[in-house]
């Protein structure tokens, strides 16, 4: 793995931890830090040895969004150019910070965010791509586009609808609101709250013990058609988790878990 400037990561016991690590900056999302998310994620699909993924951040808060240098930086660089290419150029850059969110969704291992303190406009956006929420108490969350003038372009609009219900995100990304974290797992965005920012961790650590337990396969698989499914009409996904588990059901990974479940003993699986 890549050495990072702007987050940590490191594996145990097949968990890969992935830490937001600007806490000066309040894990502001710069440049840097937005590319090395994406690498991190495509890194973190493609070694056998991770099952799991836990995101959290450094220092007080989550994530207070995208960094103010970034934004300034984009239009220095595009408006230097010329009309047309300077709209073509800043469509490309906004692509590029939607395909580093769009790299924990693509990633095909479960990523759980742990979220404490503030998360606000891209740091909302990056748990939205996230496969499960949890939080502490004292967290608080805001699309706080709307307040910079700035429509959320990077996956809050898209994929909160999805979780929340359409009428509740309106009402978040036209006001730019603070939602705290009980307020956040009553709609159905946190799964679960946890008293401090430390139990938070523990909790969200064994649950994730508990997935990198399973078969990597059939887990992979259930991502995979879950995503599908949320894309595609019922019958649409009937089809394809037969064609899936057609080749899933015959592995040995399947094997091993039955065999296991009759010999009362913890299944083994390899990566």
């Amino acid at each position: 793995m890549a050495d990072f400037t702007c987050l940590t990561s490191a594996v145990e016991g097949h968990i890969l931890h992935i830490q937001l690590y600007r806490p000066q900056k309040a894990n502001a999302l710069n440049g840097v830090l937005w590319h090395e998310i994406r690498q991190v994620f495509v890194w973190a699909d493609r070694n056998p040895e991770v099952r799991v993924i836990l995101l959290s951040g450094a220092g007080k808060y989550f994530c207070a969004g995208i960094d103010f240098e970034l934004i300034g930086t984009v239009f220095e660089e595009v408006n230097a150019l010329a009309p047309g290419r300077k709209e073509e150029r800043l469509r490309q850059l906004i692509v590029d910070l939607q395909e580093a969110f769009t790299a924990l969704e693509a990633c095909r291992k479960p990523v759980l965010a742990a979220v404490h303190g503030l998360c606000l406009g891209a740091g909302l956006d990056l748990i939205a791509a996230c496969d499960m929420r949890y939080a502490s108490r004292e967290a608080k969350f805001s699309l706080k586009e709307v307040d910079l003038g700035i429509v959320a372009d990077v996956g809050s609009l898209q994929r909160l609808p999805r979780l929340m219900g359409e009428g509740l995100v309106r009402e978040l990304a036209f006001t730019g609101r603070e939602m705290e974290a009980g307020e956040a797992q009553s709609l159905g965005l946190v799964n679960r709250v946890f008293d401090n920012p430390q139990e938070l961790l523990a909790g969200v650590r064994a649950l994730a013990r508990t997935i990198a337990a399973k078969s990597p396969l059939t887990v992979r698989g259930i991502k995979e058609v879950m995503n599908y499914n949320r894309d595609h009409s019922v019958a649409d996904g009937l089809r394809y988790v037969a064609a899936l588990n057609s080749a899933l059901l015959l592995s040995a990974d399947c094997q091993e878990a039955v065999l296991a479940a009759m010999e009362k003993r913890p299944p083994e699986f390899p990566d």
